[in-house]
């Protein structure tokens, strides 16, 4: 009888020098402490979500439009500014994971004041907001330490970062007719600190890495969008309810989010991140891309309370809060077609006929959610029919 052995891997470091990883390394894939830090996100994704719709529902549009874009841009940009500094720099040892689960509790402590903050008091998630960016700034000190030839990158990271947050906190203190205009500028800083960092030596992301983050967060958001769908059958399954306006929303809401997966994944994606430049669009459109895609669920959840007589707005405004999101992720995705250089000059043309007769779909009061699914049904038909012609 043979004995077999086997080779155990080494141990890992406790502690390792923050090396930059190559941007041309092999298999290169999402790790399971990026798959559970987006799992947390989503958390903050949902209230975000949830406190919109109810927003939305009594008619507050004005404010709930403000306060989720205020929210979600703090969710969005402490998710995708680690995304990026992870796939330059992910070396996974003991203080690297500490300094993760320092953002990610920060990410619980924002989706704890998401109420709040519909309610005009930002304190918990500028809180939150504050403890993950912060603890990003540590990892850019020793990736500065570690990177000599990226180290006055790193340093203007740490320090852009740094400065940006004090701002914030100071945000708090300011007079509401003020506080939207210095939200704004802090806007603006914040997105402008990865343009000056980056001309002092640009940082090795992982173009494939990339995208597979950005796609796997996609995903995420719109299960947030399948939810409230399933939220409606739920609902019209204790009611008794059946209606053909409830059965609309439902279809039409299943159309709706398969089509957006399907639109977003119907790219070249070898082709897309191929210079710096590149990557700052990519990667800053996706606040209109997962913004819109969460707030496709709150709008689907909004007519389906209006279908149930549960919101305080008529139908034609309920529509308004399905079209007008999805009519943004479309936009955001034509227009990344058009910076890109892809697609085809019946897409171009097809595109706009599509995101018009979307908006116009709110007159039809409670069949928006229907309506709005069969015409990204068409447009996908349409562009398969088209590519396999071409390629016959």
């Amino acid at each position: 009888m043979s004995e077999h052995t086997t080779e155990l891997s080494p141990p890992r470091a406790w502690i390792v020098p923050m090396q930059p990883r190559s941007p041309t390394e092999v298999h290169r894939a999402a790790t399971t402490l990026e798959l559970f830090f987006d799992l947390v996100f989503v958390v903050a994704v949902a209230q975000a979500a949830a406190a919109l719709h109810h927003s939305l529902a009594e008619g507050h549009f004005g404010s709930a439009t403000v306060s989720y874009i205020m929210v979600f841009f703090a969710i969005w940009w402490a998710w995708m500014n680690f995304t990026w500094f992870a796939s330059a720099y992910d070396c996974d040892d003991v203080p690297y994971r500490l300094a993760v689960f320092v953002i990610l509790t920060g990410a619980l402590i924002l989706a704890a004041g998401v109420p709040q903050a519909f309610e005009g008091d930002f304190a918990i998630v500028t809180g939150g907001y504050v403890v993950m960016r912060l603890a990003l700034v540590t990892q850019w000190l020793r990736a500065a330490r570690s990177d000599p030839p990226r180290r006055v990158c790193a340093h203007r990271y740490a320090i852009g970062i740094s400065a940006c947050q004090i701002g914030w906190v100071i945000l708090l203190f300011v007079p509401g007719q003020w506080s939207l205009m210095g939200f704004a500028l802090l806007v603006a800083a914040e997105l402008l600190v990865p343009i000056w960092a980056e001309r002092a030596g640009a940082t090795t992301w992982h173009p494939h890495h990339i995208m597979e983050r950005y796609g796997l967060f996609t995903i995420i958001v719109l299960g947030e969008s399948i939810l409230s769908t399933s939220l409606g059958i739920q609902s019209a399954i204790e009611t008794g309810n059946f209606s053909s306006d409830l059965i609309g929303i439902i279809v039409g809401g299943l159309l709706i989010i398969f089509s957006m997966w399907w639109l977003y994944f119907d790219w070249p994606m070898d082709v897309l991140l191929t210079s710096l430049r590149r990557g700052f669009i990519w990667g800053y459109s996706h606040l209109f891309v997962f913004a819109s895609a969460a707030a496709v669920g709150a709008g689907l959840a909004v007519e389906i309370d209006q279908a149930l007589h549960h919101a305080e707005i008529g139908a034609v405004a309920a529509g308004a809060t399905v079209a007008i999101p999805v009519a943004i992720f479309v936009a955001t995705l034509w227009l990344l077609h058009i910076v890109f250089r892809i697609g085809y000059r019946l897409q171009m043309i097809l595109i706009p006929v599509v995101l018009i007769l979307v908006l116009l779909t709110p007159l039809s009061g409670s069949r928006t959610a229907l309506l709005t699914g069969i015409l990204l049904v068409a447009l996908l038909v349409i562009k398969l029919v088209h590519r396999h012609r071409e390629s016959a």
